[in-house]
């Protein structure tokens, strides 16, 4: 009586069993269902496009015209040959990189001092993150009404002092650092917001701890905060690296790449090619690069930064 007692039980177990397994593999397809609109979209609006750019890029197309022709890799080596693309990679790098750099170092600054028990933090967080809500169009030129040649505002300080205004956004030694700085204010409150919440899970008392030892700020930043906030760096440093490199919107406000090509991004060259010029497939020829370039370098940060949390 009692092997019969445990016989049903273990078949009354075996069933619930198979029913939870059953159940669980039912709601896995459900949920592999639900990922068909998502990967639709992504394959309409991003795989189509990237392939169909690649196939532009072997042809002459105007970008207007029903009729193209395919000239093989003649827009290739013609990149390959163009004086001016070499400026506008080293452009392209100031404008990720050089973003990249002082995003992070500015917004961990930010972090550290709004961390602190200060009575206006709030809003202080605020008027920081403020810029990123804001259209970088919009953000262009509101900040050219400050370095235009014609009634700009830092121009109409300098004439106090001089004769003559200064053509800040036409002198190519300067333009690219303006369009950085703008670039980096508008999205430094990014790396502000992830350093704090960074700062912001680190236990208390490891600082407690480290405070009883002796260890003093600069210590207790090295060996304790910079470490934790590794992730938090990783984070800010790739998302304003990748968003520095494909940097269109605020050149066209404040500079529309001029004088010249002397402040294009591979961005804005793209559409000068596109739409000034109707030369659509040599202008998906430099866009295969600019993926190409921001893949290389995105990756590799990454994967950098990566192996740094793990030493850390």
């Amino acid at each position: 009586m009692a092997e019969a007692r445990t016989a049903l039980a273990q078949a009354k177990q075996e069933r619930k069993s198979s029913t939870f397994i059953g159940r669980m593999i039912r709601n896995g397809a459900l949920l592999n269902l639900l990922y068909i609109p998502a990967l639709l979209l992504f394959i309409v609006f991003i795989f189509y496009p990237f392939f169909k750019g690649i196939k532009i890029s072997f042809t002459n197309w105007d970008g207007y015209n029903q009729g193209y022709k395919w000239i093989g890799f003649d827009n290739y080596t013609r990149m390959f040959k163009d004086p001016e693309i070499l400026k506008v990679i080293r452009n392209t790098a100031i404008y990720g990189i050089g973003s990249a750099v002082f995003q992070n170092v500015i917004g961990l600054l930010y972090a550290l001092f709004l961390n602190m028990n200060i009575r206006t933090r709030g809003l202080v967080r605020t008027v920081i993150y403020l810029p990123v809500i804001i259209s970088s169009l919009i953000m262009g030129y509101i900040w050219y009404f400050f370095f235009q040649y014609q009634g700009g505002a830092i121009n109409d300080i300098i004439l106090l002092f001089h004769d003559q205004p200064s053509n800040l956004l036409g002198d190519p030694n300067l333009n690219v650092w303006i369009i950085t700085f703008v670039n980096t204010y508008q999205y430094l409150g990014i790396a502000m917001v992830l350093y704090l919440a960074g700062l912001q899970s680190i236990p208390k008392d490891y600082y407690e701890a480290a405070t009883i030892d002796g260890a003093s700020a600069f210590k207790r930043f090295l060996h304790i905060t910079w470490p934790l906030i590794a992730p938090a760096f990783t984070v800010s440093m790739v998302l304003n690296l990748i968003g520095g490199l494909k940097l269109f919107d605020v050149i066209v406000a404040l500079t529309n790449s001029g004088p010249g090509y002397a402040s294009a991004s591979l961005s804005s060259i793209m559409y000068l090619l596109y739409f000034g010029r109707e030369d659509a497939g040599y202008a998906a020829t430099i866009g295969i690069l600019m993926f190409i370039m921001i893949s290389i370098v995105s990756i590799s940060a990454l994967l950098f930064l990566r192996k740094r949390e793990v030493n850390a």
